[in-house]
This record gives C-alpha cells, sequence and structure tokens, in this order.
C-alpha cells in the first residue's frame, strides 16, 4: 500500500508571509487535499496552522490553538514549536504581549532543545522585541539534540526497534543507529532504557 505524500506547510505560509494571496490561497487547497487523505494529528495540525497564517482575527486564533492541541497529539514536535513560534509572532502584532511572551517563551525552550538554532533565535528576537531579556545559551546548543534526534530518541524510548524507527521515517536501520549512538553521547546514557528518563530531564 503507497501512503499519501504528507502535506507540506511551507508554500501556504510562504504566500501568507509574502502577500501573494492567490499562491496562498492555491497552495491552501493543495494542502487540504493532502491533509484530508492523510488523516494524521499532525497533518490537521498542520493544515489549521496554515489556514490560521491566512485568517485574521478570532478565526486565526482559534485556528492557532487548533493547530496546538493536533500537534500535541503527534509525534512530529518540531512542528509544534514552530507554530507557537508563529503564534506568538501573531500575538505580538495583534498587541497582546502576555500572550506573546508565552508563546515565544515555550517556542524558544523547544527550539532550543531540538537544535533548531535559526527558529530559536528568531522567537529570541521576538521575547527580547517585547523586552524579556533571554541568554543566547550559544555554550550548550552543540550539545543540544536535533529535531531528528529527540525525534528518534522518542520513537526508541517507546521500546520500538531500528527498523521499525526507519520504516517510519524512511531511513535505514543503519542510520537510526548511526543516530542513536550521538543521543546517547549527548544524553549520557549506555542503554535505551535510561531514554526515557533522560529526555525527560533534557
Amino acid at each position: 500500500m503507497r501512503w499519501p505524500r504528507p502535506p507540506s506547510p511551507r508554500p501556504a505560509a510562504a504566500g501568507a508571509l509574502g502577500d501573494d494571496p492567490e499562491a496562498a490561497a492555491a497552495a491552501l487547497r493543495r494542502l487540504e487535499e493532502r491533509a484530508g487523505a492523510s488523516g494524521t494529528e499532525w497533518a490537521q495540525g498542520v493544515l489549521a496552522r496554515s489556514r490560521a497564517l491566512l485568517g485574521d482575527g478570532r478565526a486565526a486564533d482559534l485556528l492557532y490553538r487548533e493547530a496546538i492541541e493536533h500537534l500535541r497529539r503527534s509525534r512530529v514536535t518540531v512542528h509544534l514549536a514552530r507554530t507557537h513560534l508563529v503564534y506568538g509572532e501573531w500575538l505580538h502584532r495583534e498587541e497582546r504581549p502576555v500572550e506573546a511572551r508565552e508563546q515565544l517563551r515555550t517556542a524558544f525552550d523547544m527550539l532550543h532543545g531540538f537544535g533548531a538554532s535559526a527558529f530559536a533565535e528568531r522567537a529570541r528576537r521576538g521575547l527580547l522585541a517585547l523586552g524579556e531579556s533571554v541568554r543566547q545559551r550559544e555554550a550548550d546548543v552543540h550539545e543540544a539534540l536535533t529535531a531528528q534526534e529527540a525525534h528518534i530518541a522518542r520513537l526508541a524510548a517507546e521500546g520500538k526497534t531500528n527498523s521499525e524507527i526507519g520504516a517510519e521515517l524512511f531511513i535505514s536501520p543503519r542510520t537510526v543507529e548511526w543516530h542513536l549512538r550521538k543521543v546517547f553521547t549527548k544524553l549520557d546514557v549506555k542503554s535505551r532504557t535510561r531514554l526515557r528518563a533522560a529526555l525527560d530531564r533534557a
């Protein structure tokens, strides 16, 4: 059985942020088709976020919240972090600073933990613009798990084998093993049985 390709939020987001409503609307229609075929929490979350980028007022607010709820139930947590980021930026533009700080702080902490330094820096700049002092934390960023490593570590902590993880992420078991060795080094653990506790601490 051939699974439908996952939706890509990039064209809709690019169109919305680039003031090209026709391109954004076309991209959103394609995304809606793919998300409907997939039906996963991740797909529905990405779709809600893309709709929010094209919306305004209370409708956009509700869509951002919907996206966060869907993505919380998915395993692709980097998209959850990015949704907190764009929601925080939107709240800032809507002159809702207290809520914006909360979303941007969550985004910064998550993205920094994944090692997504460019997005984490974007969240940090947003917090600074809101008057919040944020330490850049460059010293330990190189030891943070990347988004891919964090995802693989969570799946391994759930008891999945390298073959099962590889099948889910469309990579080889050997690549999974390579990532896990890096995870063990960064988290200072010796076996999978200690991964969950190490991830909780991280």
